[in-house]
């Protein structure tokens, strides 16, 4: 079950590069009052709809990218943080190491869900690309190929 839910998280990112921009006015009522209750000091957030069931706000705390998603009911489903690639645990770079030799980290985030944490890495070598969640114990959850030009917003 716990995993059950990083893969839906998974599933919510994948579908990022469609996700339709949303004036806050077309956000649900009971959406924006969750964020503001789960981030009460964001003043101002970018909306949009990941896909017919969840919404995501994009913003920055303390100068930090975030974005968090929740479900048309409010109930939060995620959150996202950049982070530096050299704050990645140490377990998870480790990993990287072992198993992605001469692949350069291009992005890293942390993601927080309901079931628990881990850890979203893309990393490059030549022409492959590869979206990873690494569990923060260093275990590879899913190793994506971006093909070529579908990059995220």
């Amino acid at each position: 079950m716990k995993y059950t839910m990083l893969f839906f998280v998974l599933a919510l990112s994948s579908g990022y590069a469609q996700a339709q921009k949303l004036k806050e006015s077309e956000v649900p009522a009971a959406v924006k009052s969750a964020f503001a209750k789960r981030f009460s000091t964001v003043k101002q957030a970018k909306w949009s709809k990941e896909n017919d069931s969840a919404f995501e706000a994009e913003f920055k705390i303390s100068g930090t990218e975030q974005s968090a998603n929740f479900d048309a009911a409010g109930k939060w489903l995620a959150t996202e943080t950049e982070m530096r690639k050299t704050d990645l645990p140490s377990s998870v770079q480790a990993t990287l190491t072992k198993e992605f030799a001469g692949y350069t980290i291009e992005e890293a985030e942390k993601a927080e869900t309901p079931a628990g944490i881990f850890y979203e890495v893309e990393v490059e070598k030549g022409k492959a690309t590869y979206e990873l969640q690494i569990s923060p114990d260093g275990k590879v959850l899913s190793k994506k190929e971006e093909k070529a030009g579908s990059e995220k917003d």
